[in-house]
């Protein structure tokens, strides 16, 4: 049995984002989260529909999903490695929560944000993969806004083998982290969910379509990874006679006139090169 990377973007939507099997967005979250209650139902926003047209814009990978009680949960798998991440979940946070309120609504309608964040990279400067954010009262350590909250799993910092996964969160990781290495479903998957998330992974139960869509993608990424790297021992070369100062301001030119020519957004490229707009355009 061999299984798709649960990272790449067509094949975590189908398993996460799929309206067919609910059951599978619902038990990941609540796994993984540390809510107050637990979600029973979700309502599963842009769902996944099998792509037409294949067009690779970014590695970052979002679902949108609200519960039985409102609350909106954004979940993003990010598979290269981006300088202003946090910042971005932050934005699309609160942006999130700001729309919920039409014009003449009451702040009372305004459900809590949950963001998660899937980091296929090292975030944050401590050695456990999974961390909490919230906003807390810097005296009491009160959590009394509670209307926002960012999650996040490192996935490099996730080191257990298969016969160490001990809790079902675990399980979860292991199968987004470890599924397309595998030849087996691992004998401790004991829910049906995680189960059925496996099976979903399948690539024999994929179209030809699909498969199609999905390898496309991954040579994709390959290709901007090696596009990105050359770029930058191109640009750091060139400047190392010139100083590291300047040398770092040529890598970033080189990095954007590199990402430009493959046709990526000037917002998209800010974000990675931070180079603002003007920068970028006068590359």
């Amino acid at each position: 049995m061999k299984f798709v990377d649960p990272k790449t973007d067509i094949a975590f939507k189908k398993i996460f984002g799929n309206n067919a099997h609910k059951s599978i967005l619902i038990e990941f979250l609540n796994e993984i989260l540390e809510l107050d209650y637990p979600i029973e139902s979700v309502e599963i926003a842009d769902t996944y529909q099998p792509p037409k047209i294949y067009g690779l814009k970014s590695t970052s990978l979002d679902i949108k999903a609200k519960d039985q009680s409102k609350r909106e949960f954004l979940i993003e798998m990010q598979v290269a490695k981006e300088t202003w991440f946090s910042q971005r979940a932050m934005f699309y946070s609160s942006k999130a929560y700001s729309q919920q309120l039409s014009i003449g609504g009451n702040y009372q309608e305004l459900k809590p944000v949950i963001f998660l964040g899937i980091l296929n990279f090292e975030a944050f400067d401590h050695e456990s993969h999974f961390s909490r954010h919230l906003i807390l009262n810097s005296e009491t350590k009160q959590h009394d806004l509670k209307e926002l909250e960012f999650n996040f799993v490192e996935l490099p910092k996730f080191t257990k083998s298969e016969n160490e996964l001990d809790t079902v969160a675990d399980k979860w990781i292991y199968f987004i982290q470890q599924a397309m290495k595998l030849d087996h479903i691992p004998e401790n998957t004991n829910t049906s969910a995680l189960r059925l998330a496996y099976e979903v992974a399948a690539q024999h139960k994929w179209s030809a379509k699909e498969l199609e869509m999905y390898e496309a993608e991954e040579m994709e990424i390959h290709r901007r990874n090696n596009v990105l790297q050359t770029a930058r021992m191109d640009g750091l070369a060139e400047g190392l006679a010139e100083g590291l100062a300047e040398g770092e301001l040529k890598a970033k030119h080189t990095i954007a006139k590199g990402m430009l020519a493959e046709g990526l957004e000037i917002e998209t490229i800010a974000k990675v090169t931070g180079l603002t707009h003007d920068e970028i355009e006068k590359c």
